[in-house]
């Protein structure tokens, strides 16, 4: 059975990342069948219950308020609307609604009320349920823990050098307290990053070494690939090729080998071939239906056809971890503490994100003059 380590390095993880295909595949092929079903994967499905208008500056979000996309934002979606699109991705074959809000933080208050309502709900259908609220305090994640929730998405990004060439609006060490709040909880852990926004290899190795850390490591990793969405500082980036998908997940699954890796973003400009070697490689989850959050995603459908033809059969709720018990709100022991975090601002200057705040203000302003 293979070793859960949690000191890798990066040359260790880059000797790996390197290593001759086949040789690459061969080896995360046998740990994935050691530590999981090869024929089993989840899915979920990713809902925005809250989209645009988001004060981060993240070089990849086209929910970035100060970025001009063609993204529609909309308020906090309601409990009656989750749900009905909850029985909606059960009905379709999945196991897990992931819930997103472009927050940069929870917020006590009636908002974040009714997400504790959403899950609760959702936890009655005998469905996972995860959300990803951006920043949370121990408290919120002991709230969130009581409604039943299952999992909580903070993802990484990217390494701790790279991450101040994307984000300058908050620092690497807010995503890994965020993780240490929800880990004083018995919700699991997701968390995982993006590849093909300029980084290096090294820094893709130092996401993994960040991870890996993590003790325990996190239960799912989901591995994207950049989708560049125009009037976002990324816009020109080229898309990683599937070989380096391919190396990625197979790599992923190495360091980490009872995580489940999750294809996520990006899925859309995969072929079913390319695909299938991501699953020997080691993948063993995808989310479902036709949009991330707000970018687009494979119809459910077409999944369907791809495992039937693949032989792969989607993975039963709660088989790696038991179902949560949801309490009640009026018998919660975690009460709002109306608190007021102080996560960081570091505020450093990232020029592409920069030039694209300036191009959308141009924009706004000649849409005004217009009128």
């Amino acid at each position: 059975m293979s070793i859960i380590r949690h000191d890798w390095t990066e040359q260790e993880i880059l000797d790996i990342y390197n290593m001759p295909l086949m040789d690459l595949l061969y080896k995360a092929a046998t740990i994935h069948r050691e530590c999981h079903d090869p024929n089993t994967v989840q899915v979920s499905t990713l809902l925005s219950i809250k989209t645009g208008g988001c004060p981060e500056d993240c070089g990849y979000c086209p929910q970035a308020a100060r970025y001009h996309t063609d993204i529609e934002g909309n308020d906090l979606m309601s409990v009656r609307q989750v749900k009905a699109q909850a029985l909606r991705a059960k009905s379709s074959g999945s196991s897990r609604v992931c819930m997103g809000a472009a927050w940069r933080n929870v917020k006590d208050g009636p908002e974040f009320e009714n997400v504790l309502e959403m899950v609760r709900t959702i936890n009655k259908l005998d469905m996972e349920v995860c959300c990803t609220l951006g920043m949370i305090t121990e408290n919120q994640a002991q709230r969130l823990a009581e409604a039943g929730l299952y999992a909580y998405n903070h993802n990484l990004d990217t390494s701790e050098d790279y991450y101040k060439e994307v984000i300058s609006t908050r620092g690497f060490e807010d995503r890994l307290k965020t993780i240490e709040n929800v880990r004083k909880t018995n919700v699991t852990v997701c968390s995982g990053g993006i590849i093909g926004m300029g980084e290096k290899v090294e820094d893709r190795a130092g996401m993994l070494v960040a991870l890996s850390r993590l003790s325990p490591q996190p239960e799912s990793v989901p591995i994207n690939s950049l989708v560049a969405v125009e009037g976002t500082p990324m816009e020109e980036q080229e898309p990683v090729s599937m070989w380096d998908m391919i190396r990625m997940v197979a790599t992923t699954r190495i360091v980490m080998p009872i995580t489940q890796v999750r294809l996520s973003a990006g899925r859309t400009e995969m072929s079913r071939e390319g695909q299938a070697m991501c699953f020997f490689a080691g993948a063993n989850s995808i989310f479902a239906g036709d949009k991330l959050l707000t970018t687009p995603n494979p119809d459910v459908h077409q999944d369907m056809e791809m495992f039937k033809m693949l032989g792969l059969n989607p993975q039963k709720p709660f088989v790696k971890k038991a179902q949560p018990e949801t309490v009640e709100a009026e018998n919660s022991k975690f009460q709002p503490k109306g608190e007021k975090p102080k996560w960081t601002r570091p505020q450093h200057t990232i020029d592409r994100n920069e030039t694209a705040k300036q191009k959308a203000r141009e924009i706004k302003k000649e849409a005004i003059a217009d009128k």
